[in-house]
């Protein structure tokens, strides 16, 4: 995948041909326009963060808004139809790079445009997604950068073992229209197996299916349940937490976005940014 100098050079390769070091003083910078397409919500600073680190970094680069360079965003709330429509816009302003920040932001660009560089960030597995060949050659117009390695699976079960050593049954909850399981699930039965512990996929697609999912996990099933990187339930990760607490049910998630709304969490950071969350028993 690609690294942020080499993404730098999408902005600034081609007006390095047409400009000749000595001809640069000599007439005016050239402006860029690049599209962004954030998943969440406007007014999550967690996503505005992400958004001020990454002018930074370009003006850091010599890429200034007020000077030589265009940014157009775009925000969705995690509204899929909102992707689609703001993916169209995007296109349409024909930006010299897009930036998608999740897996239906970087489906509804690639579906729009076959010839626009995209830079993708926030993706699990760009392979298995089908936006990229491999991760050495991803080929076509898409590039980026990888989330969390498949092998995670086991780790966020292995630390939700640890916060609940008794615990007998353990889900990973997504969105299928946003992110998937089947990435995770290898790794995360092997450790199951190993540790006597049922692993079930569950798929959510609205608030309901996460209430349901969670009171039913706080049955007397001595059950607990994993958060892969999910831009759907992210959004949605003050209610989690809430119902997670009123049923006392146990539970890891994988960004780093959760803990200010985790009330009972471990104050330590654990590795690859995941954090363990237990209600009180």
């Amino acid at each position: 995948m690609i690294r942020r100098r080499e993404f730098i050079s999408l902005l600034g390769g081609t007006a390095a041909v047409a400009w000749p070091v000595a001809a640069q003083a000599q007439q005016p910078e050239q402006s860029r326009r690049i599209g962004v397409l954030m998943y969440g919500d406007e007014n999550d600073h967690d996503y505005q963060a992400r958004l001020s680190a990454f002018m930074q970094s370009l003006a850091k680069s010599g890429w200034d808004d007020t000077r030589n360079l265009w940014v157009d965003v775009r925000w969705t709330a995690a509204n899929v139809d909102l992707v689609r429509k703001h993916a169209k816009e995007l296109v349409a302003l024909k930006p010299d790079v897009l930036v998608a920040t999740s897996t239906p932001v970087s489906a509804a660009f690639r579906y729009e445009t076959p010839a626009i560089p995209i830079v993708f960030v926030g993706i699990s597995d760009p392979v298995g997604a089908g936006f990229v060949a491999n991760l050495a050659h991803p080929g076509g117009n898409l590039t980026g950068f990888i989330n969390i390695e498949a092998g995670m699976g086991g780790k966020w079960l292995e630390l939700l073992n640890e916060i609940a050593p008794g615990i007998e049954r353990v889900a990973i909850m997504f969105s299928p229209d946003t992110t998937t399981a089947a990435y995770y699930m290898p790794s995360l039965e092997a450790a199951a197996r190993s540790r006597g512990v049922t692993p079930v996929a569950v798929p959510v697609r609205s608030e309901a299916d996460i209430e349901s999912a969670i009171a039913i996990l706080g049955r007397g099933q001595r059950g607990g349940f994993i958060l892969p990187p999910d831009g759907f339930t992210t959004a949605r990760r003050g209610l989690i937490t809430s119902l997670a607490e009123q049923a006392h049910v146990p539970f890891i998630a994988a960004v780093p976005a959760w803990p200010e709304k985790v009330v009972y969490c471990r104050t330590a950071r654990i590795p690859s940014t995941s954090i363990a969350a237990r209600p009180p028993m």
